[in-house]
């Protein structure tokens, strides 16, 4: 991988700096805080940085006297081979927010452009062979700052190697105490408990108390699940009440517009007939028989009957003479037959009282006989004297029709006739001003009038027992309008639909509502019933279902703990093996290209190199004592070398086939001349196949370098950086 070039936006005191690399090697040089580290750094956060690292670890990312919106960003342009040596460009981009929200933006040759993060990561992993940022620190990336403390024995070296090899920030020894301590923890000691005790015990308790909350959780749920029922139940008879009821107010609606209808209807017969007895009245008062009102006319016929009466009667007196005559019959006679009556009534009475006192006195023989005949004799007497009453009435009749018919007879002639001519008159005016021809005609017309009349008379009866003193004018607009109130009446109840037609409905259905209402009411009842019970739970499902939770992450962490121990006691068993079978492999490569690289560095002084598997130390064989020496008895120089010699090692070894670029952080500061001719060579011989950037402050490596990119000094005050290509 060749990277062609570095833009670098807000990273450190770098605000904007843009920089074009060579193929080989590229020496980047500058003055202290020119920015060297800086751009080392972008290089790593653009090749293996990810932008989703807490902000924490990236607090040497943030600009020098920037605003609070500026945000670090790299975006580099590169080329790279398969393993066909088919050349690919790309370009990569990485924005590092707050909070970890950054972004990544990747483009392979004209492929699509990725902007998961993850999956940038992967791909650039990929091409340079080295996954993460950690192994590209301990491998590929080399600073001055590493070669500080090694020479202070042989572990130092060998933990270095060791860090370099795994990637890891700590060394192997340091990891096996850390499983130790970590062993302890668990297990627990003379001191107290474990974590593992603890968490049991923890579990335990939670089990038992869930227990319980369960049980009543349980008895929670039955109550909940009873109050849901009878809510629904109630929702239902409450449903079924409303339902009723709007029937009921049908029904009755449907009642009263029936009622509505029956009226307007009576209304409408009434004023109907009305209607028909004002015409047939007018048609009355407008055809009398006669035209004389009827009280005139009955007058005139009555007088006119009576002066036809007297005026037969005293023709019929005149037909024959009168005669009177003086001979009286004899009267009966009664006064006699009244005495003999009293006689025997008084001697009857007498007879009775005498057999009475008879009887009284002793006379035995006439007790029987006297009152007997006594009572007989009374009766008689008693009869006779009805019959002379009856003669005495009798006389008295005949002698008034006697005097009667003597008067009559005794009146004269003369005076009939004169009294009949003026009858005759009478009746002939009376004839005239009626207008009759005579009394049978004025009978007639009489009659025809009084049944006219009469006629009349019963219309307007009826129809002012229709209507009373309603104006008459107004019976036809009435009419209508009781027809309009049918015909409305009418169309309301068919809106209504069958329960305007079913007979009894308001009855049935103000029975089916009280029944609904006492549904509901003892459906609220058992609401409440129901609700009580729940109210009287004082089970909290949040808090047993929050135990439940809690014993579930318990039981996790606990089985979590139980194979964090089991993995821990297995790691640190089988750790040597591992690592042996690994730092081997790693060992003897590294000790073919260190004795290479360290004979060409060393001039041919040292062509022998040896790593000890145990600690990993680092021994040169020594030609002056023909024996291996400890590479931390050795210069600084010598020892900078060997571990330089190791890290380029170790970067082939990781990479494998790929060739990543390689980050010298002035790693050549403590060599002489020749010492750094002898690395430049090397660093030489590798920039046909792998690219080097070399960060130093000093200008004798500019000659030996493809292209050289020298960085400005820092300003006097704030300000953005610069960069002045070579």
């Amino acid at each position: 991988m060749r990277i062609d070039r570095l833009s670098i936006r807000n990273l450190g005191r770098l605000r904007s700096t843009d920089l074009t690399i060579g193929p080989g090697l590229t020496v980047v040089r500058g003055p202290n805080e020119a920015g060297k580290s800086t751009v080392a750094r972008a290089v790593e956060l653009a090749l293996a940085g990810s932008v989703t690292t807490p902000p924490s670890d990236l607090a040497d990312l943030v600009p020098w006297g920037g605003a609070p919106g500026d945000v670090p960003a790299v975006d580099i342009t590169f080329g790279w081979e398969d393993d066909a040596g088919t050349a690919h460009t790309g370009r990569a981009a990485k924005s590092f927010g707050p909070a970890g929200a950054g972004s990544a933006r990747l483009q392979l040759d004209a492929g699509p452009v990725i902007t998961v993060p993850a999956q940038v990561d992967a791909e650039l992993a990929a091409i340079t062979g080295l996954e993460g940022e950690p192994i590209l620190r301990a491998s590929a990336s080399v600073g001055h700052h590493e070669l500080v403390g090694l020479d202070r024995g042989d572990g130092v070296v060998g933990e270095r190697l060791a860090a370099m090899i795994s990637g890891a920030d700590r060394a192997t020894a340091r990891a096996r105490l850390r499983l130790g301590s970590e062993l302890d923890l668990l297990r627990g000691g003379d001191r107290g408990p474990g974590r593992l005790k603890v968490a049991e015990d923890a579990v335990a308790d939670a089990a038992s108390r869930l227990a319980h909350g369960e049980e009543g959780l349980a008895r929670l749920v039955r109550d909940r699940e009873a109050r849901t029922a009878t809510r629904e139940r109630r929702a239902e008879a409450e449903a079924a009440l409303l339902e009723r009821r709007a029937l009921l107010e049908k029904a009755r609606l449907a009642e009263r517009l029936t009622a509505e209808r029956a009226t307007a209807a009576e209304r409408l017969e009434r004023y109907r007939a009305a209607v028909d007895l004002r015409d047939e009245v007018a048609v009355l008062d407008a055809s009398h028989p006669s035209a004389a009102p009827v009280t005139v006319l009955r007058a005139g016929v009555e007088r006119l009957r009576a002066v036809d009466t007297q005026i037969a009667t005293l023709e019929l007196l005149l037909v024959d003479d009168v005669h009177v005559s003086f001979d009286l019959a004899p009267e009966v006679s009664w006064k006699g037959l009244s005495r003999t009556a009293m006689l025997l009534v008084v001697a009857g009475v007498l007879g009775a009282v005498a057999g009475f006192v008879a009887g009284a006195a002793g006379i035995a023989g006439l007790v029987p006989v006297v009152p007997a005949g006594g009572a007989l004799v009374a009766v008689l007497g008693a009869v006779l004297a009805v019959v002379a009453r009856r003669r005495h009435a009798a006389n008295r009749t005949d002698k008034r029709l006697r005097d009667e018919e003597v008067a009559r007879r005794l009146r004269g002639r003369s005076d009939i006739e004169s009294e009949l001519k003026f009858h005759q008159a009478e009746r002939a005016t009376m004839l005239e001003s009626l207008g009759f021809e005579g009394t049978a005609p004025a009978e007639a017309v009489l009659a025809a009038e009084e049944a006219h009349v009469a006629t009349l008379g019963e219309r307007r009866a009826r129809l002012a027992g229709l209507v009373g003193d309603e104006p008459r004018d107004t019976l036809d607009l009435r009419r209508d309008t009781a027809a309009l109130d049918v015909a409305r009446a009418s169309t309301a109840l068919d809106d209504l639909g069958p329960i305007a037609r079913e007979p009894n409905a308001r009855a049935r259905l103000e029975v089916e509502v009280s029944d609904a209402e006492g549904v509901v009411s003892r459906s609220r009842d058992d609401d409440a019933a129901a609700n009580a019970r729940v109210e009287q739970n004082t089970t909290d499902a949040d808090e047993i279902a929050g135990l439940a939770e809690r014993l579930a992450g318990w039981r996790a962490q606990l089985a979590t703990l139980r194979r964090r121990e089991r993995i821990l006691a297995r790691t640190l068993a089988e750790i040597d093996a591992a690592e042996a079978s690994t730092m081997s492999r790693a060992t003897r490569f590294l000790e073919r290209r260190m004795a290479a690289d360290v004979a060409r560095l060393t001039g041919g002084r040292y062509r022998e190199v040896r790593i000890r598997d145990h600690d990993l130390g680092i021994e040169l064989l020594a030609p002056e004592r023909g024996d291996w020496v400890p590479a931390a008895r050795l210069s600084q120089g010598t020892l900078d070398i060997v571990y330089l010699a190791a890290r380029l090692g170790l970067v082939r070894y990781l990479a494998a086939d790929r060739r990543p670029p390689i980050l010298l952080d002035d790693p050549l500061a403590g060599l002489d001349d020749a010492r750094a001719d002898h690395v430049l060579a090397l660093l030489r011989g590798l920039a046909p196949d792998q690219q080097v950037l070399l960060f130093t402050t000093s200008d004798r490596y500019d000659t030996r370098a493809d292209r050289v990119v020298v960085l400005d000094g820092p300003p006097e005050g704030p300000g953005t950086g610069g960069v002045a290509p070579a």
